[in-house]
């Protein structure tokens, strides 16, 4: 049973989701969000800790001060940033993780949530109902830091008894907070241009179809495993889940429904060489059968809610 619970990278798009949550479930005091960054407002976010998971003596601080059993590791430079330093991704995404790993080695958690991604398939992995257990070689930084957290994470498993759980998330929409940097970004990007009325330009073709997943289910889905049975788990620390897979027009068509004006022109960048070697849909029988995952949102239910609730926040009417 998780006690206390700290969230590295916990300002990002899934940690901002993922804290009220867990707060709900558990209580505010035993929810900390950690990040690099400061808080616009740190009274709505307390308990906060400033943190940089390189800074090995402050994780082992932050575990002290608030006696964390268990971590929910987000602190990552995502895919399309990545390639844009890759220096700084390898150090945050592999250092900074090695380092979570050993404060909890050191410190014996309870229990340490990876999230890795699609990103860890690459160009030789097949793209239709990709298999839970497949080729791993990924092409970006962030792929590559992603197999060697699954990795490292099943080590750490099988050699000190850490418990290590993790699993690949698809893209993720969300109307609750900005996207970091991923290749996926341009799904959440369209409903806001959509809803001011804007031309958007999207910097994948229309018809690269990826694995989707609405935040809810993303944290629904890590909630899960968390709270899973151990003894029923055969996999660890890489199990795919899957929600949705669509294209950017398919998503253009479906946002159509309630803006039907909305202008979209195609223009391809270096994000879709990354787009092109990740896989179209996924197959998740393994999550399914040792933690029970299902998840509850389709494009269209998904589309539905984006518009309902971005519209809200943007002050926007849709008829």
């Amino acid at each position: 049973m998780m006690k206390r619970i700290l969230i590295t990278g916990g300002l990002g798009q899934i940690g901002s989701s993922l804290a009220p949550f867990l707060r709900n479930k558990y209580g505010r005091e035993n929810v900390i969000v950690a990040d690099v960054r400061e808080p616009k407002d740190v009274e709505k976010v307390e308990p906060f800790v400033k943190l940089d998971v390189l800074d090995r003596n402050a994780i082992d601080k932050a575990i002290g001060q608030y006696d964390i059993d268990t971590i929910f590791h987000l602190a990552a430079i995502l895919s399309a940033k990545g390639e844009l330093n890759p220096q700084l991704a390898f150090r945050v995404n592999i250092i900074g993780y090695y380092n979570i790993l050993e404060a909890g080695r050191e410190h014996s958690l309870e229990r340490i949530m990876f999230p890795s991604s699609i990103a860890a398939f690459g160009p030789e992995t097949p793209k239709n109902n990709t298999p839970n257990d497949t080729i791993l070689k990924p092409r970006t930084i962030y792929g590559i830091s992603k197999v060697a957290g699954e990795l490292l994470g099943l080590y750490y498993w099988e050699k000190y008894g850490l418990d290590v759980r993790g699993l690949r998330y698809p893209g993720i929409i969300s109307w609750n907070s900005l996207p970091g940097g991923g290749t996926t970004d341009y799904a959440v990007d369209m409903f806001y241009y959509a809803l001011r009325g804007e031309k958007y330009v999207c910097f994948l073709r229309e018809d690269t179809v990826l694995p989707m997943m609405y935040m809810p289910d993303a944290i629904k889905a890590i909630t899960m495993l968390a709270e899973a049975n151990g003894s029923r788990l055969i996999h660890r620390t890489d199990f795919n889940i899957q929600a949705m897979s669509f294209a950017p027009k398919d998503l253009v068509e479906e946002i159509r429904k309630y803006i039907p004006d909305f202008e979209v022109e195609y223009r391809p960048d270096y994000r879709q060489k990354i787009a092109d070697s990740w896989p179209k849909s996924l197959d998740d029988s393994a999550a399914k059968e040792e933690w029970g995952w299902r998840p509850d949102y389709d494009l269209s239910s998904m589309v539905k809610d984006m518009i309902k609730n971005l519209s809200k926040k943007l002050g926007v009417e849709v008829q």
